[in-house]
């Protein structure tokens, strides 16, 4: 069973979502995915202002293995990037949940993101995603 933090929602396309604040939330890839990429050596984060619809793709993790898409898990719009990243890309395998974040989203109001978080996994909806 891999270790999920039971704080975050989940999606199917392995991203973890954060509350950090009343409209905002911070957005990564999962443990089980940097796992499944392999070791992370650059990563693609979408442009701050950007307007993103759930599930499109607006960022790319290129691993040694693959390129990976990484999806819009809510609609929203991008007010931070993780810089670090672009220096230290390997933070995606190292810190997931933590340092290896990669953009934060905001919302119009706070019951606008309650209704959206609503509707994603819990950890152990994404449990059962992963196989656990």
């Amino acid at each position: 069973m891999t270790d999920l933090p039971e704080d975050l929602r989940y999606t199917e396309e392995h991203e973890w979502v954060a509350r950090i604040g009343p409209i905002r939330v911070r957005v990564g890839i999962t443990d089980y995915a940097q796992s499944q990429l392999g070791d992370v050596v650059f990563v693609q984060l979408p442009a701050v202002d950007t307007n993103v619809t759930a599930g499109e793709s607006i960022a790319e993790v290129e691993s040694t293995k693959s390129v990976s898409d990484i999806y819009a898990p809510l609609n929203g719009k991008v007010v931070a990037v993780n810089e670090l990243l672009d220096a230290e890309p390997e933070t995606v395998n190292t810190e997931p949940y933590s340092d290896g974040w990669m953009f934060e989203l905001e919302f119009a109001d706070a019951s606008t993101l309650d209704d959206a978080l609503s509707k994603l996994l819990d950890a152990a909806g994404y449990q059962v995603v992963i196989g656990g």
